[in-house]
């Protein structure tokens, strides 16, 4: 009789709507990092990630005491390698899921926290880009919002739709900072993985992280959460204005509900787990803003600015074959492009504006499965 392989019984449970554990040896390898074979055992018994279970259902399953299943779950709660909801607890996928939290929260030692973070910096270079990454209309987790001043400096009017709804709430981060007196900055945990690896990010530091509005500010600081810090509005302006001077992409939830409008990533084009996988096999790990940037050929200085800048490689340099020059231009790939706005706000010429160019409207509620974000980060 071969014996029972718990830590492959609970892979094949960490999958949330579109969300899937591949099985390699490196997934297996981190599971042993979050999970003792004491807790394995337990966790064998959840069922899978969209499901909460009881007490009462966890101590049918697996014959142990309520005391002992609490006792034995209270690691995993803290380290945040499983969720729990009232008095409930649930499995989360390696990603978005325990990532965030596993990270967020840097209660393992440090050497577990080294050793997680390397294996997850390989499998977003080795296997994550090999998983059906591509996005399409019916389901993606993340859209960006445009840069803190789009509506003073790089909008551009398209007569072609009406004027009031140019520059809608849920597509501006801009929103945010109107609505709110407080803010939160913490550790991005893309950039954290790298940096604990070996290989950080050359764009911006980890500290320079997720962006948190309105009373969950506040929350991240009573937590504990990792380089959580609070802002007040003039510091927060500060704030996204130097990443946006990075390049660095405010990627929100596709919804227009309170997840894309308390809480957005700011995230580079190398390290960050939307969209530096899916760029490797030349695809956008990100929904498509409804804004398209457009040159004047004749303001632009080639400087190739925008070109560096862009974090999805999406611009490159036409040079000219006509004697006069005429035909050099920037030009855009737009397949690449997902409408960020990086490369119009770090236009020194002003030679960039985002033109509205579809009118895309995200669901109220964005769910993974059956949960959305927000829920698999508490």
């Amino acid at each position: 009789m071969s014996e029972v392989d718990n830590y492959e019984i609970v892979r094949q449970k960490l999958t949330l709507g579109p969300l899937t554990t591949p099985k390699h040896r490196k997934i297996r390898r981190l599971l042993k990092i979050f999970w003792n074979e004491k807790e394995i055992n337990l966790l064998s018994h959840f069922g899978p990630a969209d499901e909460y279970n009881s007490l009462k259902q966890l101590q049918e399953r697996s014959g142990l005491p309520k005391d002992e299943i609490k006792q034995i779950l209270r690691n995993p709660l803290r380290k945040g390698t499983i969720s729990k909801r009232g008095t409930k607890y649930c499995l989360e996928p390696i990603i978005p899921g325990i990532f965030e939290k596993y990270f967020q929260r840097s209660r393992d030692t440090e050497e577990n926290l080294k050793k997680a973070a390397i294996l997850y910096w390989d499998l977003f270079k080795e296997v994550l880009p090999q998983q059906d990454t591509k996005v399409d209309n019916d389901w993606s987790l993340f859209r960006p919002l445009l840069p803190l001043e789009a509506n003073e400096k790089i909008i551009e009017i398209n007569q072609e739709f009406d004027v009031q709804s140019q520059t809608l709430p849920y597509e501006s981060v801009k929103n945010l900072i109107d609505k709110f007196e407080q803010f939160a900055v913490i550790t991005c945990q893309c950039r954290l993985v790298a940096e604990l690896s070996g290989e950080p990010c050359k764009v911006a530091p980890s500290e320079m992280g997720c962006f948190i509005a309105g009373p969950g500010s506040q929350t991240m600081i009573d937590g504990g959460i990792r380089g959580a810090r609070l802002l007040n509005k003039d510091e927060a302006i500060e704030f996204l204005k130097e990443t946006e001077k990075r390049g660095l992409v405010h990627n929100a939830v596709f919804d227009k509900g309170d997840q894309s409008s308390i809480f957005f990533c700011n995230c580079c084009g190398c390290h960050c787990g939307v969209l530096f996988p899916p760029k490797l096999f030349h695809e956008r790990g990100a929904y498509q803003s409804n804004y398209s940037p457009k040159w004047d050929n004749d303001l632009c200085t080639k400087c190739e600015t925008c070109m560096k800048k862009c974090p999805q490689k999406a611009i490159y340099h036409k040079f000219p074959v006509k004697s006069d020059s005429s035909d050099e231009q920037m030009v855009l790939r737009e397949e690449m492009c997902i409408g960020c706005g990086v490369c119009a706000i770090n236009c020194s010429d002003k030679a960039i504006k985002m033109v509205k160019v579809r009118d895309n409207v995200p669901p109220d509620r964005q769910k993974i499965g059956n949960k959305t974000f927000i829920e698999m980060l508490q």
